[in-house]
């Protein structure tokens, strides 16, 4: 059986991949600019209403994957609650200037996380390594448990090349979770080429605003985009998916 984990934006989202039989959510915000951690009260009341396991995005602000201090510091406060929230797991990702892996940093969180019983996924902070083979194994010497990768590019479709290979130099030691443009329409493709064992979607639909009054004229941020629009993850995305890569 494939597995599938689906990147929720929201609670509400993350309540629509557990009713359509994904088996863990990455709880995040902001998909727009590719993650970033949820707000406390998301987290506390996902792992309130999911019995699925509850892995949380550790990414404190979006942009490049080079943190400073203060960042750091934020990621490890972002942990500790996670852990006091009972969740399952975190999803972080460190990279040096070099695009190496910062071992230093992401053995830190995954030591912290280890400790109480999380497990720790490293995210597509990998896809902007200089060399993904051997951030691969310095991944692996750190302890993660998967890494959740596009091969590089920016859909796993465009990169399924690469993560076949990731998954033959894994050899077994480290799960390699492909995520990015996964859907209903190429996800059996993807595990065929590939040969893994979980996938990564969003699932999501867009759903209207129940707004009557609509000003037009305004915009609520820098860039263009619909005020009255929400991208969600749909269950029966989520089940569709899970038919095509398990008939």
């Amino acid at each position: 059986m494939i597995s599938l984990e689906v990147c929720a934006n929201s609670v509400t989202s993350a309540v629509a991949a557990q009713n359509g039989g994904a088996i863990r959510v990455e709880l995040c915000e902001n998909l727009k600019e590719g993650g970033t951690t949820p707000s406390f009260g998301q987290i506390l009341m996902a792992r309130k209403l999911l019995h699925i396991k509850l892995y949380v995005l550790i990414r404190p602000r979006p942009g490049d994957f080079l943190y400073n201090d203060l960042d750091f510091e934020i990621m490890m406060a972002d942990v500790r609650y996670c852990i006091e929230a009972g969740c399952d797991g975190i999803v972080i990702g460190i990279l040096n200037a070099d695009g190496t892996i910062d071992k230093k940093r992401n053995g830190e969180l995954v030591r912290l996380a280890k400790q109480w019983g999380l497990g720790v996924t490293f995210h597509r902070a990998f896809d902007m390594c200089a060399d993904m083979y051997q951030a691969l194994e310095d991944i692996i010497e750190l302890g993660f448990e998967r890494i959740l990768t596009s091969g590089g590019k920016t859909t796993a479709m465009e990169g399924s090349n690469i993560i076949n290979h990731l998954v033959e130099k894994a050899a077994g030691r480290i799960i390699i979770m492909p995520g990015s443009g996964i859907n209903e329409n190429n996800a059996a493709d993807l595990v065929h080429f590939t040969g893994v064992n979980e996938i990564h979607s969003s699932a999501r639909t867009r759903l209207q605003s129940q707004m009557e009054y609509k000003n037009d004229h305004i915009l609520m941020g820098q860039e263009i985009g619909d005020e009255y629009s929400l991208d969600v993850t749909h269950a029966g995305k989520v089940k569709a998916i899970l038919r095509a890569v398990n008939v």
